[in-house]
């Protein structure tokens, strides 16, 4: 089967990283980072597609916890029923953040917090992943600080999802393994330095009998930021990485620094969603590749040639 062809480079000029899309009736609805929430300013900026091409966009989507201002991050949205959970999480800079969820009766929203913090025992807790199971149990995916094993650093737990809106006790499935891994040497944290790795974002897809982790790794903020993949035979683990790496996506010529991935389809092939910083590297924007499965793992098919910025309007 040949790859769909897709548009290369960055599918809207504006920041949208930590993209999510979501397909409802024959449309696709992508969430990102971008807007924060403030006063009468809604967070987290909507998009629109009837394929994956053309996008418009709809304006900010959840009404602010408060007129605080806060950084607003990942959103990512599952269906029950009628209603739409987004799940989020909010804290100030890269201190605090703990996970929440808000709902909508249509994917535009506006959604509304729920009221309640999913995650008040973690000390940090970002990039919440919905993941529906086989049986139709629901489990959430999301990155947390923890010191422990060899690499310190922000790791990938699970947790069940019981009612939508509560968790129940989570537990620690990966942590880093690898030199690219590494966020920051010598990183002050929790009042000790530390040679701080990072895995985030992560997003599963069950396929062939086995469950498919896609997470990133690396620091955000350069070109060692990729996609890695692991596998399992239960959302509990124990996970296991066939090809320790980047390997599903990485730095390129084209690319800079690509990552937090999340999968869709589009006449009945996988697509991959993730973000990539423009050649200034002051946006992290919109992008999509067919996502190919091979015996290794999965590999997402980047166009050679493609354009690594899209102006935005008036600049």
């Amino acid at each position: 089967m040949s790859l769909i062809d897709l548009p290369p480079g960055p599918l809207y000029p504006g920041y949208f990283a930590d993209p999510f899309v979501l397909q409802v009736d024959g449309r696709y609805y992508a969430y990102g980072t971008g807007l924060h929430g403030q006063a009468d300013v809604r967070a987290f900026e909507v998009l629109s597609s009837p394929d994956l091409r053309q996008w418009t966009s709809h304006g900010g989507v959840l009404e602010p916890l408060s007129a605080e201002k806060r950084d607003y991050w990942a959103p990512e949205v599952a269906v029950q029923g009628d209603t739409f959970y987004m799940y989020y999480s909010v804290g100030q800079g890269d201190q605090s953040h703990h996970l929440r969820v808000a709902t909508a009766r249509h994917p535009l929203g506006p959604f509304a917090d729920a009221g309640q913090n999913l995650t008040p025992a973690e000390p940090f807790a970002i990039d919440p992943h919905p993941f529906q199971d086989q049986d139709g149990a629901w489990w959430l995916f999301y990155a947390r600080d923890d010191l422990g094993g060899e690499r310190p650093g922000t790791v990938l737990a699970v947790a069940p999802l019981h009612e939508m809106t509560r968790l129940g006790e989570a537990q620690t499935i990966l942590r880093a393994s690898g030199d690219w891994q590494r966020y920051q040497a010598g990183r002050q944290m929790y009042g000790g330095v530390y040679d701080w790795h990072t895995l985030e974002g992560p997003f599963v897809r069950y396929r062939d009998g086995q469950y498919h982790l896609l997470y990133s790794g690396g620091a955000w903020i350069n070109d060692s930021y990729g996609v890695g993949h692991a596998v399992a035979a239960h959302p509990l683990g124990p996970w296991r990485e066939p090809q320790p790496g980047a390997n599903v996506l990485h730095t390129t010529p084209v690319l800079i620094g690509p990552g937090h991935a999340s999968v869709t389809t589009l006449e009945d092939q996988d697509i991959l969603i993730f973000h990539a910083w423009d050649t200034a590297h002051t946006r992290r924007q919109l992008h999509t590749a067919p996502l190919r499965w091979e015996e290794g793992g999965p590999r997402a098919q980047v166009a050679p040639s493609a354009p690594v910025d899209t102006a935005l309007p008036s600049e």
